[in-house]
């Protein structure tokens, strides 16, 4: 794969990475590693119709950790000229020498180094003419106003695209890196007016920029939903079922992730400590942190350390199997790394084979939430408090908007109260699933 697209060319960043730890290594450094990355990328926004920004970013960097010993240092420069990168090197080493001593401080296990790099098919330029993205974003938000006549305003219509690369190197002999690409089209407008208007959005993220939505397709959604915010109203405070959208419903999963994350256990900053082998969701979930998906948002052969990465099934039976782990918070807690150096893969939960009509059958009469605010999640003891919006269903049925309300509850409650996973999954990062169906919350009103 050519990657003429880049300043910099693959084998000048593998050099660049192979220069630093040689040098580290010289300069008495017993291990080290570095990446050595760059990017660039074009973004264009429309409001009411007229270019509002034209943004391009280019952008290169390289990270140096050295260890003398146990003791650890790190330092980091925007600068590949020879000189600019020994300073670096030579900067990691004087903090090193003056940092204490940590056992668990060092590379990566090698036995757990990835040693066959697949092609994840991550990286699809978008040779994108600044005039043809305005066309495109013009497209998406006239889409939007056309959809409804009760649409008077916008925020604007977003086209982007963004290509990067890597290298990462390490003094066990690890060097490898590869391409990548990531593409969005968004839309927010407003309807209505004066003290009665609603805003909603909608966006679409891809490594390809031919598996993005139509932008018309985009704003057209965008508009649709703002209107159906009209006429929002409160509502008495509750215990009803609620049914997160597929968009929102994935900030559970990152609830959960966070939860058995190597670096909340070992602080002892978490609700779900020690709760491996223990049910922690309903019986029928399944959740699985899948990193080889070909184009998937957040697929990669290896982690941030050179580990390599491979699926798992996190969660089986509602059961935990097990946590995501660096190689430092592994040491910290006595067991391995798993390959989550940076954090999860596409952590994917199975759908139970319903769509949304069918959820909301399901669910008959509660409260379905499209929109969460704030960031009320104590992440100690689990309890969960968050602004929302949405609509107010009766006998399967959308009634009515919804606004100015807040759910609650305790996340274990929630996670032992998933009742269904839709099909409708959406795929905008590393948590991946559709709406999710809860048995009973709080839902506070007037």
């Amino acid at each position: 794969m050519s990657d003429n697209h880049f300043p910099h060319s693959r084998d000048q960043l593998r050099q660049i990475a192979q220069d630093i730890v040689k040098y580290a290594a010289e300069r008495g450094a017993s291990a080290a590693e570095t990446e050595v990355s760059e990017g660039f990328g074009q973004t264009v926004t429309v409001r009411q119709g007229e270019v509002e920004t034209i943004e391009y970013n280019r952008d290169k960097g390289i990270g140096v950790t050295v260890f003398i010993g146990k003791q650890r240092g790190h330092a980091s420069t925007s600068d590949f000229s020879p000189r600019a990168v020994r300073d670096t090197v030579d900067a990691a080493l004087s903090i090193a020498r003056f940092t204490a001593s940590d056992d668990c401080a060092g590379l990566a296990d090698p036995d757990l180094l990835a040693r066959d790099i697949p092609d994840l098919d991550l990286w699809h330029p978008w040779d994108l003419p600044v005039e043809r993205a305005i066309d495109l974003a013009k497209a998406c938000e006239s889409a939007g106003f056309a959809a409804d006549p009760r649409i008077g305003n916008s925020e604007g219509a977003t086209v982007s695209t963004q290509q990067s690369h890597f290298v990462y190197g390490n003094t066990l002999g690890f060097l490898a890196g590869y391409p990548s690409s990531r593409h969005s089209v968004a839309c927010a407008l407003i309807a209505g007016r004066n003290d009665a208007m609603q805003r909603d959005d909608w966006y679409e993220t891809a490594r390809d920029p031919a598996d993005l939505m139509q932008p018309e397709s985009v704003g057209r959604r965008a508009g649709e939903r703002a209107v159906r915010r009209l006429g929002a109203r409160k509502i008495a405070t509750t215990q009803a079922p609620v049914l997160f959208e597929a968009p929102v419903a994935a900030s559970l999963l990152a609830h959960f992730a966070s939860a058995v994350s190597g670096g909340s256990l070992y602080r002892k900053s978490s609700f779900l400590l020690d709760s491996a082998g223990q049910r922690i969701f309903a019986p029928w979930v399944k959740l699985s942190d899948l990193p080889h998906v070909r184009k998937g948002l957040a697929s990669s052969a290896f982690d941030e350390e050179g580990v390599a990465t491979q699926a798992r099934e996190v969660v089986w039976g509602g059961v935990v199997q097990g946590y995501f782990l660096s190689t430092y918070s592994a040491r910290k807690l006595g067991l391995r790394s798993t390959g989550n150096a940076g954090g999860t893969h596409n952590l994917i939960l199975d759908d139970t084979g319903e769509d949304f009509t069918e959820l909301l059958r399901k669910m008959g009469t509660g409260l379905l939430v499209t929109e969460l605010m704030g960031q009320g999640v104590n992440p100690v003891t689990g309890d969960y408090s968050r602004g929302a919006a949405g609509y107010w269903v009766d006998h399967g049925e959308i009634a009515y908007p919804v606004q100015e309300i807040t759910i609650a509850g305790n996340l274990k409650e929630i996670f032992r109260g998933f009742v269904a996973a839709g099909r409708d999954i959406v795929r905008r990062g590393s948590r991946q699933c559709g709406s999710i169906l809860i048995e009973r919350m709080t839902v506070a009103g007037d």
